[in-house]
């Protein structure tokens, strides 16, 4: 079988959040199905969020704006140290992924916004605490794609109370994890790739994501492909309505590998433009991740040794991306691939 072969009669499964109400049943209910979900596939689609649509139109929009300006203008903002701003096309290698051999740099662009940093907070100038960069020639574009991170931020940490139930956990557990949370809003921008192109040329290369849960947006165009644990590449095309959501490594090693961090890869071979806007949320820096009490027994005692999240992130981008132009020593990963 070839890297290139890719399963589509296998679709990933949609879980109906109804709104995410803050009701003890209705919280248990989604629990059990966001467990079951994340057992088998570690991916799967989230609908009626109760995310607005108008600001998942907004950021696309805004998105597609940004990504139109002048190689000059968007360079002008080119990555910080603390991981914000444009990076360029071919500009990270994905040399940390537990899933392949990876050969070519991600044929993508895109915009990173992360959480703010301001100099009066302690935590200034730290790993990558700092401030976030700002296109200075395209008006309109700051406040929708605030307005979307925001969104994002308030979903997901009312969704740490039904992901706690999942496991088994207080609903409360995640909270104190979770008071700075780490977080990443990219603005991708994938161009066409051509059939020609080698098979290990990727727009984004076959990866683990780093930290606690990813929140995808994407366009109607396609390219998405994840591998469930023992499984074939399976396409996770669009639903309308819907976003893409995967257990990243952090959450996997929480759990002790009941939740699989999926691997999961980008071809655009449609012929147009793709984007999609991954939201990111993590841990905070400092948290020190330890297999849950709910997660290991005497038949299935903790994989992995605890783990600082800083450092397992900071690793990482020191080793994949060229901006930051230095090699960090390895360091285990706490899920399998």
């Amino acid at each position: 079988m070839t890297s290139r072969t890719v399963r589509t009669s296998t679709h990933l499964p949609v879980i109906d959040l109804g709104g995410l109400p803050d009701d003890e049943d209705a919280e248990t209910v989604i629990g059990q199905r966001i467990d079951d979900v994340f057992r088998n596939f570690g991916f799967c689609y989230f609908s009626h969020t109760g995310i607005d649509p108008t600001l998942v139109s907004a950021v696309f929009n805004a998105s597609r704006r940004f990504h139109a300006l002048p190689m000059s203008s968007k360079l002008a903002i080119a990555m910080n140290s603390f991981h914000r701003g444009y990076m360029e096309s071919k500009s990270s290698l994905l040399e940390t992924s537990s899933v392949a051999r990876v050969t070519q740099p991600n044929d993508s662009e895109s915009f990173m916004l992360m959480h703010e940093v301001l100099p009066e907070d302690p935590r200034y100038g730290t790993e990558v605490n700092g401030p976030n960069l700002w296109p200075a020639d395209l008006p309109g574009f700051r406040e929708p794609v605030q307005a979307y991170d925001r969104a994002m931020r308030e979903f997901c940490m009312r969704l740490l109370r039904p992901i706690a139930r999942a496991l088994g956990m207080p609903p409360d557990t995640f909270q104190r994890h979770f008071r700075q949370p780490t977080t990443f809003l990219r603005l991708l921008h994938y161009p066409p790739q051509a059939s020609s192109a080698p098979d290990d040329a990727y727009g984004s290369a076959p990866h683990t994501d780093f930290g606690f849960i990813t929140i995808l947006a994407q366009d109607d165009v396609g390219g998405l492909e994840v591998r469930p644990r023992g499984g074939d590449w399976i396409a996770a095309p669009p639903l309308p309505g819907t976003f893409v959501v995967n257990v990243a490594d952090m959450l996997a090693g929480w759990t002790n590998d009941r939740w699989q961090s999926t691997p999961h890869r980008v071809k655009n071979l449609s012929g147009v433009d793709r984007y999609s806007c991954p939201w990111f949320f993590d841990m905070d820096l400092d948290c020190l991740v330890t297999c849950l009490d709910s997660c290991h027994g005497p038949a299935d005692p903790p994989r992995y040794a605890p783990v600082r999240y800083g450092d397992y992130l900071m690793e990482r981008l020191n080793r994949n991306y060229r901006y930051r132009r230095q090699t960090a020593a390895p360091m285990p990963s706490p899920s399998a691939a």
